[in-house]
């Protein structure tokens, strides 16, 4: 029997070093700092992605879907591989950057996200196989895999384009673009389908068909969103724009379906789970909007000459939708426990960080005030974050460990 709680701890703990070297990249703008700042922001996003939010995925996938299929010790083979590769990047990352040792750590975590993709459609117990929720996890694992080959390309562009070539920045933000959005949220919404399949909630097949093929034109072709900041032709813009009303079409879709089973969704979970999915669909809202808005090409150079746009975006898909929806996922299926001061002080850093970073993109826009402090005062409200993961990990391995005793 495998611990599955460990394996949330240890991502916890991916989580606080993700935490702290956000903290130490901010720093870097207000005071001297003997390290490489490309090369601790590359640690951060790595770890960010493949340590903590994947772990928590992947967890949330065997407990729900694989644990029957007794296959612990191949499970725990593949998460321990996964694991070599998440610290070999962590240890390399920082002290050189993008090069060899860090090459390979990241190319064979590739693998094991290939190894766990595999293994749960190879192994995924027969019942579940008609189901809408497994359906949406599947294909998130799709999307997984085809986001893999930008990391693939950076390879290839760095050794013959260099880079400078416009297809660096494309490889790097096709793999962002497929592992947010499709990736994430797709597995994401499976275990929210899940949850209804065991409540008891029915939908019309009809709706969940064309849900399910508006959410995935939505993401195909969002994707030509992440191609706009060198100003290719007309049609990419109206492509983009596309599947951005198509994702927004889905999600409308699907508020519609959950409308008249808000009172039941209410009972069903705690008072913190539901707190967390309401900041999650309210967020997505506004991420529906700006990617609509990004496909005008006003918004779009905007965002280029901008960076604090993208950023702000990114954090809020991040840190306001993934991990705020991972965490009330987590605490539902007992994974985790929620303390209310974590809440609290991440909620706190999250708003307050995200306010001062649109603010900055926004007085660099329209010329308004900016304070010489900025810089102190987003590291300082940073430390917010160490401080909440630190008493959302005390909470889950102290206490629950002195309660076992």
């Amino acid at each position: 029997m495998i611990d599955l709680k460990k394996h949330i701890v240890i991502a916890l703990v991916y989580f606080l070093i993700v935490a702290l070297m956000g903290v130490l990249l901010r720093l870097f703008y207000v005071t001297p700092i003997p390290l490489n700042y490309k090369f601790i922001l590359h640690a951060h996003s790595h770890t960010a992605l493949l340590g903590w939010v994947y772990l928590g995925l992947t967890t949330l996938i065997y407990k729900i879907f694989l644990s029957e299929a007794h296959k612990p010790k191949l499970y725990k083979r593949i998460f321990i591989f996964t694991n070599i590769c998440i610290i070999g990047m962590l240890v390399t990352f920082p002290i050189q950057g993008y090069a060899l040792f860090s090459i390979i750590f990241s190319s064979l975590f590739l693998f094991a996200s290939y190894w766990f993709s595999w293994f749960a459609i190879k192994h995924i117990p027969k019942h579940f196989k008609n189901r809408f929720s497994w359906k949406l996890i599947k294909t998130s694992l799709l999307y997984l895999v085809l986001s893999s080959i930008g990391p693939w390309a950076i390879g290839w562009v760095m050794a013959t384009l260099g880079p400078d070539s416009i297809w660096y920045k494309t490889s790097i933000y096709f793999y962002l673009h497929f592992q947010y959005n499709g990736w994430f949220i797709l597995a994401l919404l499976g275990v929210l389908f899940y949850i209804f399949e065991e409540k008891g909630i029915l939908f019309n097949p009809e709706k969940l068909k064309s849900f399910f093929l508006l959410l995935n034109f939505g993401i195909l072709f969002t994707v030509f969103l992440s191609v706009l900041w060198f100003a290719p032709p007309l049609i990419f813009y109206i492509l983009g724009l596309v599947g951005a009303v198509a994702q927004g079409l889905a999600f409308y879709e699907l508020y519609l379906m959950l409308k008249n089973h808000f009172p039941i969704l209410k009972k069903s979970f705690s008072s913190r789970v539901f707190f967390l999915m309401k900041i999650s669909g309210s967020l997505m809202v506004v991420k529906t909007l700006m990617q609509v808005f990004s496909a005008f090409p006003y918004v779009a150079n905007l965002a280029f000459q901008l960076k604090d746009f993208v950023i702000g975006y990114l954090h809020l898909v991040f840190l306001g939708i993934v991990i705020t929806t991972l965490l009330a996922f987590l605490k539902y299926f007992k994974l985790i426990e929620l303390p209310k001061s974590f809440l609290l002080t991440f909620i706190f850093a999250f708003t307050t960080t995200e306010l001062l970073i649109f603010y900055k993109a926004t007085a660099l826009w329209l010329g308004l005030p900016f304070f010489s402090n900025y810089y102190l005062l987003l590291a300082m409200l940073s430390l917010a974050f160490p401080i909440s993961i630190a008493i959302l990990f005390f909470k889950n391995t102290f206490i629950e460990y002195f309660k076992a005793a």
